[in-house]
């Protein structure tokens, strides 16, 4: 029998109908993720000029904004050639840009049908205590992407496009370079900004506590620096930017992990009256 006080149905599914139903998820999220790269991959001009091409040219919003309100911290790229040396290699640039474009947008979408998978698993105050948990998932994640793609992507792409080691070496990148860079300055930080959720899940089974994540917190600091280091170029002032938004999160994730521990104390101790009366 179902648990009269989860989210499921009033008959509890087998294995193989969960998995059916997990079948089911992940193929509407499939196609959801195609729909949308088939759109993105329509808007050739538009994607490439403006969104991946962005960052490597001067009016970009970033570089804007640095110049106009801070001139002494104005930066930009400057003279930064993009080049393909493979005939397939704008097309497979293109296919590539479409897919992460897709994921990207979908996945609001994507973690709707994630949560509709695991919800009925749960008890009914668990649901409670989750709710918003898409809108807050899919609004870290873009933060996330958003923060990478505005403030990591353009300051990556004019410390290493104007980075010598000779003044007779010209700096150029091939566009199959510069998508991948793109991406990994991206897709990474949007799920890295899921830490507070996904500590939020851990400390639900039981994994972390409070009191663990604040015992090593020295230890994350060091982690979060050398992620910072591994995802962003060698300059100081970069891997400091992206640093501290991950500390902050670390942060966050201690003030959640102790509302379900303090949750759990006071479900057992409820246990424990109900086992006393």
């Amino acid at each position: 029998m179902a648990n009269p006080n989860s989210g499921k149905n009033a008959n509890e599914m087998t294995f193989f109908e969960h998995i059916e139903e997990l079948r089911w998820h992940i193929l509407r999220s499939f196609v959801a993720i195609l729909v949308v790269s088939v759109v993105v991959f329509l808007m050739k001009t538009f994607v490439f000029d403006y969104v991946i091409l962005g960052p490597t040219q001067q009016n970009f919003i970033t570089y804007k904004i640095f110049c106009t309100y801070l001139p002494d911290f104005c930066f930009y790229p400057q003279n930064l050639q993009i080049i393909t040396r493979d005939i397939q290699e704008q097309f497979i640039s293109h296919l590539k840009v479409s897919v992460w474009l897709g994921f990207i947008v979908a996945f609001p979408y994507v973690f709707y049908e994630f949560w509709r998978f695991i919800k009925p698993g749960l008890y009914k105050t668990e649901i409670k205590a989750a709710r918003g948990m898409v809108f807050v998932c899919s609004t870290l994640f873009l933060l996330g992407v958003a923060f990478g793609y505005f403030v990591i992507s353009p300051m990556a792409i004019t410390f290493l496009s104007s980075y010598t080691v000779s003044p007779q070496i010209a700096n150029t990148t091939t566009l199959s370079a510069l998508v991948s860079s793109m991406t990994m300055f991206t897709l990474p930080i949007g799920l890295v900004f899921e830490m507070p959720v996904i500590m939020y899940f851990l400390a639900k089974i039981g994994l972390v506590s409070s009191s663990l994540l604040t015992q090593y917190r020295r230890h994350a600091i060091v982690i979060i620096v050398v992620v910072a280091a591994v995802i962003t170029p060698p300059d100081a002032i970069t891997q400091l930017i992206i640093a501290f938004p991950l500390y902050f999160l670390y942060e966050v994730s201690i003030i959640v992990t102790k509302r379900i521990d303090k949750e759990r104390k006071q479900k057992e101790k409820d246990e424990e009256k109900a086992l006393n009366a």
